[in-house]
């Protein structure tokens, strides 16, 4: 896995190498390998390597082809990169390298912006046509790996992280107020959307052509134009399995040794079982587990799966009087706060990984395209919740103090609004349709963020799906959101933080593609989640593990918040942003942490996302 980034600018001011070398130094911790620049005409690309297909030196990038204009920079795995290898070799095309960066610049020279459909795996790449003068940008289809761009006058600057593109000296730090309010309800941007105004996202399944009259964005690839799945129960399961199979065994393929996240769930324990049966030599697992006994352990279901499968099981534990020091390294990897404390184990683990493991594979998506969470059941009977919101509505209205009752009438307003890409965004937040999260901020600031939409992705993807039954629609809307958004983001930067590239064989295509297919009805079968998950994978995986239901990966962090984080919490209440603006409430924010401390309510997720907000700013502003 790598860094890529880099910059156009048509004005004929010739690009500056000292810049150019800066914005490649600010991504060393995702390739510590290598790292190489080249300056074409217009454009300049910038990589750093992590070695993990052909180590040698014909790996290095930037990559040309030899007479045909074309360079290229790329992130990523392509898992079938040896068919289309073949492929291009029966077109007459040599290779000098056993890379599969060498295959995708081939592809394209071949194929132009068509290849990106023939490819399996989760790639961030930048191509430059000089012969067109042009640039493509290109992102997988689950936004598995990450892509940010931004526009300037006569040109473009691009990285994989955003403090590229900030090295570039091309931007001012401003902040974008719809990306604020996207963050309070979410606790990430969402969509093409960052916290930094001006610089943008990347689209997953898009390729954006960039050239002297503009820049113009392109699908590939439409989540709901996925062709639906028509075979039978008894030939459907199998199917699951063997393509779950055939997924982890591609995800194996390395020159360096290769480990799994194991959490003890159905999807990680799954990837266990058959990478077992694929892998050279003893597998290596890694657990986490935290200093926290009222929480979630689910460290000895994961210790009983690696002893069934024979691993080398390793386990971590997370103190929470370590918790500051890692958040201000992590709002670094990210460049923007990130309200998902999943992050905090993540970035642990990784820091502790030997040397020698580089790879890792791990259980994200497992949830989504199977039909794992809580709300799936719920919306089977969607009909029947929404009559009883709108039944109860008069009586759920105004303050609410007890936890248990919050999360109901959360629920119920969510399930009762009448917009559906509204009714999905509700049920995807911890924050609730009656006590907006905006109230935490100054009421200057407050005004300015209450005039920009925060629901506006998920109108988009709701418009979209429009004609699938409910479950489904909030199947592909969490993997049109949530997943690229949240979960893909907060694996990405904590593990390349530290140099380690993590596959996600569940988001593999030919898997991912086939399950998004199948009906709501067999993945959610009688009320049960993941019922076409736990079918491919009986007699392989424990009943004990499949069997059991689903806990989460619960981090402590509410429980920080009302004790190790408290002082450092209050240290953000008076932040100030441009122009002298506080940009929190301080006295609403001593209200709300009063509140959470007394457990009187559960303002966890908000006070994380205060938290995370504030010391982000400070450093960045």
């Amino acid at each position: 896995m790598c860094g890529i980034c880099g910059l156009i600018d048509y004005s004929g001011v010739p690009i500056d190498p000292d810049v150019l070398r800066s914005m490649t130094r600010s991504l060393k911790h995702r390739g510590p390998n290598d790292e190489g620049v080249s300056i074409l005409g217009f454009a300049g690309l910038g990589h750093t390597r992590l070695s993990i297909l052909d180590l040698t030196s014909a790996g290095h990038q930037p990559m040309h082809s030899e007479g045909k204009g074309i360079s290229i920079v790329y992130n990523g795995e392509i898992y079938n990169f040896k068919l289309i290898r073949e492929q291009l070799q029966d077109h007459g095309v040599r290779f000098r390298s056993r890379s599969d960066t060498e295959v995708v610049l081939e592809a394209f020279a071949r194929w132009d912006t068509n290849c990106f459909e023939m490819f399996n795996g989760m790639f961030a790449v930048a191509i430059w046509d000089q012969n067109k003068n042009r640039l493509i940008l290109a992102r997988d289809r689950f936004g598995i790996k990450p892509l940010y761009y931004s526009q300037f006058q006569n040109g473009l600057v691009f990285g994989s992280e955003i403090k590229a593109i900030l090295a570039s000296n091309r931007i001012d730090r401003t902040l974008d107020y719809t990306g604020l309010h996207e963050y309070l309800w979410f606790g990430a941007t969402l969509g093409i959307t960052t916290l930094f105004d001006g610089i943008k996202k990347v689209l997953p399944g898009t390729y954006l052509v960039v050239d002297a009259h503009g820049t113009h964005a392109h699908e590939y690839w439409k989540i709901e134009e996925t062709g639906q799945v028509h075979d039978p129960i008894q030939v459907v399961v199998p199917t699951v399995r063997d393509k779950l199979e055939e997924a982890v065994r591609d995800h194996l393929v390395s020159d360096v040794s290769v480990g799994v996240f194991l959490s003890g769930g159905i999807d990680s324990s799954s990837i266990v079982a058959l990478a077992g049966r694929h892998y050279e030599g003893r597998l290596t697992t890694y657990s986490v587990g935290f200093d926290y006994e009222g929480g979630v352990n689910e460290l000895p279901k994961a210790r009983s799966v690696a002893k069934t499968f024979g691993t080398d099981h390793h386990e971590l534990h997370v103190v929470a009087q370590n918790v500051p020091e890692v958040l201000d390294r992590l709002v670094e990897a990210h460049d923007q706060p990130f309200g998902d404390a999943a992050n905090i184990p993540l970035f642990l683990m990784c820091e502790n990984l030997p040397r020698e493991t580089k790879v890792i594979l791990q259980g994200d998506g497992g949830d989504e395209i199977f039909g794992g969470y809580r709300r799936y059941s719920v919306l089977v009977f969607e009909t029947f919740w929404r009559i009883v919101a709108t039944i109860l509505r008069p009586a759920i209205q105004g303050e609410i103090r007890f936890p248990w009752v919050q999360r109901l009438v959360r629920f119920l307003l969510a399930i009762g609004e009448r917009d559906p890409g509204l009714r999905m965004a509700l049920l995807l937040t911890g924050e609730s349709a009656n006590s907006r999260p905006v109230r935490v901020l100054s009421p200057d600031v407050a005004q300015l963020v209450e005039q920009r939409d925060p629901f506006g992705r998920y109108r988009d993807v709701s418009a979209r799906t429009k004609h699938l039954d409910p479950v489904q629609r909030m199947l592909y809307t969490d993997c049109s959101i949530l997943l690229p958004d949240i979960y893909c983001e907060k694996v990405d930067r904590a593990t390349m933080a530290h140099g380690i590239e993590v596959r996600v064989p569940f988001l593999d295509k030919n898997l991912a593609e086939y399950a998004l297919g199948i009906p709501a009805r067999l993945k959610v079968r009688w009320g049960k989640k993941k019922w076409m998950m736990r079918s491919a994978m009986r007699g392989i995986v424990p009943d004990s593990i499949l069997d059991s239901p689903k806990t989460g990966f619960g981090v402590p962090f509410e429980y920080w918040l009302r004790k190790p984080l408290v002082p450092l919490m209050k240290e953000v209440f008076n932040v100030r942003i441009g122009g002298g603006l506080k940009l929190f409430d301080e006295a609403a924010l001593q209200k709300i942490l009063d509140e959470h401390v007394s457990g009187i309510k559960d303002n966890g997720f908000l006070l994380w996302k205060v938290l995370n907000l504030g010391l982000w700013y400070k450093k960045y502003f």
